[in-house]
């Protein structure tokens, strides 16, 4: 099972993802390093209130909505390491992967 902090920086990395906006502009947004941005996403560091609060606003969201991660604590392992591996690939690849997962679903 996933500590709080993971699970805040997994929330955290939704939320930005779902925003379209990358570690690094997140960072620049709230006047931080893209690392720190990086360590708080996978549980590496907690982040403050004040970096609470910054993220919220960056991210157009309440500071309430980065702690509503109860949907990622049964998420089994398997699909954060798919997620990890979808992260590096083009947008030509990850077409690619759709349709061979939902052919292979069918």
């Amino acid at each position: 099972m996933k500590t709080t902090k993971e699970l805040l920086g997994a929330r955290i990395k939704e939320l930005r993802k779902l925003r379209k906006v990358t570690q690094e502009k997140l960072a620049e947004k709230i006047g931080v390093d893209p690392k720190y941005v990086s360590f708080i996403e996978v549980g590496r560091s907690s982040p403050s209130l004040e970096a609470l609060e910054n993220i919220s606003q960056a991210l157009d969201v309440e500071i309430k909505d980065l702690f509503e991660f109860s949907h990622h604590e049964a998420r089994p392992a398997s699909i954060d390491q798919i997620d990890s591996v979808l992260e590096t690939v083009t947008d030509d690849q990850l077409k690619i992967l759709h349709r061979i997962v939902k052919a292979f679903v069918k």
